[in-house]
């Protein structure tokens, strides 16, 4: 997984990585302002039609970095190794990460925890905490089917964490790199873009709370800030690791817990307690977990873009 010594200006970089988030947004509105198709009839048309324009920006995406990057092998092992797709290290690429990012959900996770044991305690505990296990167990694969039909779990934790990880992951921070970009710069400036690419949400948060300019603003306000923060925090994890694994896991566990608990009434204590202990433990473990020997032989995988003399 390697590219030639020569590298791209910083210009073309930040152009190619704009156009990709411009891309990204615009295309979503191609089946009825270019294509001049009628309005979908369902939610579900909606979104599989917003399916499509974003694994098309994917591809294309793929392809237009894939030309920029000075990349000496077209090798499909080579050119999917320098987007982070590996079979190498893949469970430490998986598992590693997402303890990481537990953390930051220490607080919602005990709050969960302390529900289920009181939900054992009112069925009594002992033999009746089996058969609740076992029921629980026994819904899976109905759960399964349920949300293999629904287009909502299909954007927010198959089709948007994939498109957006590969475009605004493993396809910018390859050409910031090798364009001479400092690592940290590389990693404030993709969640920049990563957050402008969300702004289409701004229209469906207006027309959601009554046309409110001032609610819709507040809610993508929001958003953005949380969005640049992951954003951050996805490509720290993607350059220390080299794997697309890392930010793609952390971005489905994220979207399924939502934004952390910071304090629970009722709770307080306890809820505060274990935010702090996640927050240290997140601090502590931030670099020990990510280090570049833990995820890459020294030989074989140091591609130019992964900074990893300067991470070692």
């Amino acid at each position: 997984m390697a590219t030639d010594g020569e590298s791209i200006s910083m210009s073309v970089a930040v152009a190619a990585c704009v156009a990709m988030a411009v891309f990204y947004v615009l295309i979503l509105y191609a089946p009825t302002v270019i294509l001049r198709l009628p309005s979908a009839s369902s939610y579900t048309e909606f979104m599989i039609r917003r399916f499509i324009c974003a694994a098309i920006c994917t591809v294309a995406s793929l392809v237009f970095t894939a030309f920029i990057l000075p990349i000496k092998s077209w090798e499909a092992s080579v050119i999917l190794g320098v987007y982070g797709i590996r079979t190498d290290h893949l469970w430490q690429g998986v598992v590693y990460p997402l303890l990481l990012t537990s953390l930051i959900y220490a607080s919602s996770l005990v709050l969960k925890l302390l529900l289920l044991l009181e939900s054992w305690k009112e069925n009594g505990g002992g033999c009746s905490s089996f058969n609740y296990i076992r029921s629980f167990f026994q819904t899976i694969p109905a759960s399964v089917l349920t949300g293999a039909s629904n287009v909502s779990v299909w954007r927010n934790f198959i089709v948007a964490p994939v498109t957006e990880e590969l475009v605004f992951r493993a396809c910018m921070i390859p050409l910031l790199l090798c364009a001479g970009f400092r690592i940290y710069t590389a990693i404030f400036l993709c969640p920049v873009l990563f957050s402008l690419a969300h702004l289409n949400h701004f229209r469906e948060m207006y027309i959601r709370h009554n046309r409110s300019y001032l609610r819709a603003t507040l809610i993508v306000g929001l958003q953005l800030g949380y969005t640049v923060i992951f954003g951050a925090y996805a490509s720290f994890l993607f350059i220390r690791t080299g794997h697309l694994a890392a930010p793609l896991f952390a971005h489905i566990f994220c979207n399924y817990m939502g934004l952390p608990v910071l304090f629970a009434q009722g709770k307080g204590l306890v809820s505060t307690a274990a935010l702090l202990g996640g927050v240290v433990g997140f601090v502590s473990l931030l670099f020990p977990l990510t280090k570049p020997l833990m995820y890459n032989d020294r030989t074989n995988n140091c591609p130019c873009w992964l900074g990893y003399c300067l991470w070692n």
